[in-house]
C-alpha cells in the first residue's frame, strides 16, 4: 500500500507565491495546500495537520521586520512542538533569522529561492521528522519494555543473574541460549536496562523473519531508487540503534549468505545501506539470542563458526521453568495480577492445592506457558481463589524408571518419532512439543534420517 505523501502547509500574503510553491512541490510528490493570512494559516494548520509548514515572515501589517511572522511561529510551536516549520523572507535579515530559529524553526531559505535549495531542506526536514517520529515509537516501545521483570529466587537462576549484572556493564556482545519460553528477551531487556547505553535504543529484529533479498535493506537501510520498490529512503536497525543496543533473536535460523553479510560489519565496523557509496560505522552493544544449538549447527555446517566467535563474547543460557520450579508461585502470582490488570479484574488468590499442581508441571513451553495458564485462569476464575481445577493442567508422573539406559541420540531420535506420531506428522506442532523452532526440528530429522508422511 503506497504511504501519504507529506502535506506542506505554505503561508504567504501573496497569492502568485502560494500558487507557484503549490505546482512546484505538487510536481515533487508533496501535498500542498496554503493560506495568506495569518488567521487563515492557523485555521488550515488545526484542520489539515500538516507534516511541515512553509511561511513566510511579513504580512501585510508590517512588511520589513517580520513581528507578525515571530508571532504565528511562536503559535504554531506551541500547537505542535514536534512539527517541522520553514522560514523564508524577502529581506536578507540575519537577526530576523536567529529569532525565527531561537523560537524553533527548523530552517530557513530566502526569496527568490532556489528550487534545488528548497527541495534539499523540505526533504531533509520531513526525513528528519519521520526518525523522530520513529524513534518517539522506540521510546514508547522501550517504556512498555521496561516494565519487564525477571522474577526469581531459585540457585539457577541465581547463578545466572549474578553472570549477567557482572556482564551488562560493559559493552561486550552477549549470546542467550535457552528453550522457547524460558525468557531470553525479557533477559536481553534486563541486561539493556542495567548498560551504560540504556538512555539509547534498543531495536528488536527477528531474524527468522527476514528473507535474503530483505536483510540488507533491512538490517543497513537504503536510499531512494536503489532498487524498483524503493520510493523513499528506508533507515536500517543498526542505523535505529546507533550507539544503542541491538538485539537479534533466532539468529539461528539466518540463511549462511545473510550470515556472512552479518559477519562483514561485525569485523569491519563498517556497512552500507543498499544503492548508497557512503560507508557508515556500526556502534551498537549486540544481544544475540536463540533456542538452537548452536555448536551443533556448526558441526553440521548450517551455522559459521567465525561468526559465533563474534557474538558470545559472554554466553549464558536461561535454565528452562523444570529447573527453576522455586521461583514458579513466585511467576504465577505476578502473572495473576498482570493479567487481571489487563482485563480490568479483581486479582485472585492462587490456592496452596493450584500451587502444587503448577510446580507438578512439566512446563514444555517454559515461563511463556504459564503466563498462558494464569491468563486463562484468570478468565475462568468465577471467585476470589483459583483452584487446580481451573488451571486444568495434569501434572506428569515421572517415567524415568521405566526406560532403560540408551544414548542421547537414541533418545532424541525417538523423542522426536513419538512426537511426529502424536501431532500426525505436524512439524510444527512436534516442534512445539519437543521446546524446538521448526527449523531446528527439520535438521534433527535430517540428521537422524527420520522421515514422516
Amino acid at each position: 500500500m503506497p504511504s501519504t505523501p507529506p502535506h506542506i502547509l505554505v503561508l504567504d500574503d501573496k497569492l502568485d507565491i502560494c500558487l507557484s510553491l503549490e505546482y512546484i512541490l505538487s510536481k515533487k510528490g508533496f501535498r500542498v495546500s496554503y493560506a495568506q493570512t495569518i488567521e487563515q494559516g492557523l485555521l488550515e494548520d488545526r484542520n489539515g495537520n500538516p507534516d511541515l509548514v512553509l511561511m513566510d515572515m511579513n504580512y501585510t501589517s508590517d512588511t520589513t521586520s517580520g513581528s507578525d511572522g515571530l508571532a504565528l511561529l511562536k503559535k504554531l510551536r506551541e500547537r505542535n512542538p514536534d512539527r517541522a516549520i520553514v522560514v523564508m523572507t524577502a529581506w536578507s535579515n540575519t537577526e530576523l533569522i536567529v529569532q525565527s530559529m531561537k523560537l524553533g524553526a527548523a530552517d530557513f531559505i530566502e526569496k527568490p529561492w532556489q528550487n534545488q535549495r528548497l527541495f534539499q531542506i523540505l526533504e531533509q526536514q520531513i526525513k528528519l521528522q519521520n526518525l523522530e517520529k520513529s524513534k518517539q515509537g522506540l521510546a514508547q516501545q522501550l517504556a512498555e519494555q521496561s516494565s519487564t521483570e525477571i522474577l526469581w529466587h531459585s540457585p539457577a537462576m541465581k547463578k545466572v543473574m549474578q553472570q549477567v549484572e557482572r556482564v551488562s556493564e560493559t559493552d561486550a556482545s552477549v549470546l542467550i541460549l535457552g528453550e522457547n519460553g524460558t525468557g531470553k528477551s525479557s533477559l536481553a531487556k534486563y541486561i539493556y536496562n542495567l548498560s551504560p547505553r540504556r538512555d539509547k535504543n534498543l531495536v528488536s529484529v527477528n531474524m527468522g523473519a527476514i528473507p535474503d533479498d530483505l536483510f540488507e535493506s533491512e538490517m543497513f537501510g537504503h536510499i531512494k531508487g536503489a532498487f524498483t520498490d524503493a520510493k523513499s529512503d528506508r533507515i536500517g536497525r543498526f542505523s535505529i540503534a546507533h550507539e544503542g543496543t541491538l538485539l537479534l533473536d533466532e539468529i539461528a535460523n539466518m540463511s549462511m549468505m545473510q550470515q556472512s553479510k552479518l559477519l562483514r560489519v561485525l569485523e569491519s565496523g563498517e556497512y552500507e545501506a543498499v544503492g548508497s557509496s557512503t560507508t557508515q560505522h556500526a556502534n551498537v552493544r549486540l544481544i544475540c539470542a536463540t533456542n538452537a544449538e548452536l555448536r551443533t549447527l556448526i558441526e553440521e555446517k548450517i551455522f559459521r563458526e567465525d561468526l559465533y566467535y563474534r557474538i558470545n563474547t559472554f554466553e549464558v543460557t536461561m535454565p528452562p521453568l523444570r529447573e527453576r520450579r522455586e521461583d514458579i508461585s513466585l511467576l504465577a502470582t505476578h502473572f495473576v495480577n498482570l493479567h487481571s490488570k489487563k482485563y480490568n479484574r479483581p486479582a485472585p488468590k492462587i490456592k496452596p492445592s493450584a500451587v502444587s499442581a503448577l510446580e507438578g508441571y512439566r512446563w514444555s513451553g517454559n515461563v511463556r506457558e504459564l503466563s498462558h495458564v494464569m491468563e486463562r485462569a484468570v478468565l475462568l476464575c468465577s471467585s476470589e481463589t483459583i483452584d487446580r481445577e481451573v488451571l486444568n493442567i495434569t501434572p506428569v508422573p515421572s517415567q524415568a524408571s521405566n526406560h532403560p539406559l540408551t544414548t542421547l541420540a537414541e533418545a532424541e531420535s525417538s523423542l522426536i518419532i513419538k512426537s511426529l506420531e502424536k501431532t500426525d506428522g505436524c512439524t510444527a506442532e512436534a516442534a512445539k512439543i519437543l521446546g524446538l523452532s521448526t527449523s531446528a526440528l527439520y535438521r534433527r530429522m535430517e540428521k537422524y534420517q527420520i522421515k514422516y508422511g
